[in-house]
């Protein structure tokens, strides 16, 4: 399919709407809801595959950064210092992948970016069924073992990471319960203080790239987008737990599906 053509102004109430509602549902659940606002940006805005990623990029950077001082109450600072040594290992991993995941989109054509888009929004799908309400353990490894781990997961989010523009909460989460036996809580700390990085990374490298130039032409309906996504994961945050996961995952899991189809229909 060829690629829509950016021509009429894009509707800034909307845009406030569908990020407030995207971030409330992503708030539900303990995200920034960035992989439902990617299918948005694609079927509803009609920003073409690589600008809907790197529009989406930058309204994720903008909620992460602001989620993690919201956080401090229920997980202070200190705690996530003290974990310093697992930041430290998947961003060793996560920053390499970021860059050549931006490299990679930037690279593709048009068509195997919207698949590789649907096939990463099924992938997220079964990972809200299967392993979202993840219980922490004892590590998975320990040593050397734990450290190269951390290392290939750390590359893998953070190359999924800027293929859809998302945070990669997702699956950091399940990755720092399973495989570093991190309380939940804190989990999703240090799911933050990994991705702001890692998507720092990730927009550097696409900022290199003339298709960053969509930034500067959607400026305020990306800042409008932004700020609804805020007060969305707000709202999300303060309404977690009043819809039961064994309703809601599945659910959430169906857009992603229905969305995944969407997009690849845009190929």
């Amino acid at each position: 399919m060829s690629e829509v053509v950016e021509s009429q102004p894009r509707s800034k109430p909307l845009a406030f709407g569908t990020g407030a509602l995207i971030g409330t549902l992503g708030g539900l659940i303990g995200l920034g809801g960035a992989e439902f606002r990617l299918p948005v940006l694609i079927s509803l805005f009609r920003f073409r595959g690589l600008d809907a990623v790197i529009i989406n990029k930058a309204v994720s950077l903008v909620v992460v950064a602001t989620a993690l001082p919201f956080r401090a109450s229920a997980v202070p600072f200190a705690a996530v210092a003290a974990n310093w040594p697992i930041i430290v290992n998947l961003l060793a991993g996560s920053l390499a992948g970021a860059w050549i995941g931006a490299s990679w989109a930037t690279r593709l054509k048009s068509e195997t970016l919207y698949r590789i888009i649907a096939m990463l929004l099924v992938v997220i799908a079964g990972v809200l069924v299967f392993a979202h309400d993840v219980v922490a353990g004892a590590p998975l490894f320990s040593g050397a073992a734990l450290l190269a781990a951390g290392v290939i997961a750390g590359f893998v989010i953070g190359v999924i990471a800027s293929l859809l523009g998302v945070a990669g909460g997702e699956f950091l989460i399940p990755t720092l319960v399973l495989l570093f036996g991190a309380d939940i809580k804190l989990a999703g700390s240090l799911s933050l203080a990994v991705s702001l990085p890692t998507m720092l990374v990730g927009f550097t490298r696409y900022s290199m790239d003339d298709s960053f130039s969509v930034i500067g032409r959607n400026k305020v309906f990306l800042l409008v987008m932004a700020a609804g996504s805020i007060v969305g994961t707000l709202i999300g945050g303060l309404l977690l737990g009043l819809v039961p996961n064994a309703i809601l995952l599945p659910l959430l899991a169906a857009v992603l599906l229905i969305s995944a189809v969407k997009v690849w229909r845009h190929a």
